[in-house]
C-alpha cells in the first residue's frame, strides 16, 4: 500500500500547483507571453520532477543544497551581466513587451535572493516546498539559459533593422534605451547575459542529473 501524503506535503503540493498557475498568468498580464513560456514551462517541468523525486522523500541536504547554492550564485553573477548590458530593455524590444529595468531589478536582484536564502534553509531542514523551488531554479537557470544563444538570431518586434537604441512606450509603459542585438543588423553575435549563462547552467544541470539518477537508483533498489 502506498503511503499517502502528510499534511505538510499536501500543503506544499497545493502551494506549488498554485504557483505554477498563478505566476505565469500574472506574468502574462503584466508583461506578455514570454513569461508564460519561460516561467510556466520551468514551473510545470519542475513540479513534475519535484513530485517524483523530492516531495514524498526529501533528498539529503548534502546532495541538493551545495548544487542549489552554486546554481543561485552563478545566477546572481549572470544577473549582473544582464543588468549592465541591458537585458530587460533588450527583451522589451525583442518581444515588444513592457519590461522595465526597475521590474527586472525588483524580481531578480531584490526578491530573488530572499527566496534563494529561505530555500537554502528549507533544503537544509528538508521542507517539501523548498524542493519545488530548487527544481524550478534548476530547470529555469539550469536549462532555460540556453535561450540566450538563440535571442541574437531572432528579429526584434520593434525596428529590427535599426541598430540604434530605441525609446518607446509599450502598452502604456515607457521603456528607454532599448538596444538592438539582432545579429543580422549589428553583425555581432551577443545578447545580454550570454557570457555568463553557463554559470548557473552547469550546477543546475548537474543537480538535475544527480536527482534523477538518485531516483532511478532508489527505484531499482526498491524492486
Amino acid at each position: 500500500m502506498k503511503n499517502s501524503l502528510s499534511l505538510s506535503q499536501k500543503v506544499s503540493f497545493l502551494a506549488a500547483c498554485t504557483f505554477t498557475v498563478v505566476a505565469p498568468v500574472m506574468g502574462y498580464l503584466s508583461i506578455g507571453l514570454p513569461p508564460v513560456i519561460i516561467v510556466g514551462g520551468s514551473a510545470l517541468v519542475g513540479l513534475f520532477c519535484w513530485y517524483f523525486t523530492y516531495l514524498k522523500k526529501p533528498v539529503e541536504p548534502g546532495i541538493i543544497l551545495p548544487l542549489f547554492i552554486l546554481t543561485v550564485a552563478g545566477l546572481q553573477i549572470h544577473i549582473v551581466e544582464e543588468y549592465l548590458m541591458g537585458f530587460a530593455p533588450a527583451m522589451s524590444r525583442l518581444f515588444g513587451i513592457p519590461w522595465s529595468e526597475k521590474n527586472f531589478l525588483m524580481v531578480f536582484a531584490l526578491i530573488g535572493p530572499v527566496i534563494y536564502t529561505l530555500t537554502s534553509l528549507g533544503l537544509y531542514y528538508k521542507v517539501p516546498i523548498a524542493g519545488f523551488v530548487a527544481w524550478f531554479i534548476f530547470i529555469g537557470p539550469g536549462v532555460a539559459e540556453f535561450t540566450h544563444f538563440i535571442f541574437p538570431l531572432l528579429a526584434p518586434d520593434l525596428f529590427p533593422d535599426d541598430p540604434h537604441s530605441l525609446t518607446a512606450s509599450i502598452n502604456g509603459t515607457r521603456i528607454p534605451q532599448m538596444p538592438n542585438f539582432y545579429f543580422k543588423t549589428t553583425g555581432h553575435y551577443y545578447f545580454p547575459g550570454m557570457c555568463t549563462a553557463v554559470l548557473p547552467m552547469i550546477p543546475g544541470c548537474l543537480a538535475i542529473y544527480r536527482l534523477l539518477i538518485r531516483k532511478r537508483s532508489c527505484g531499482i533498489c526498491s524492486v
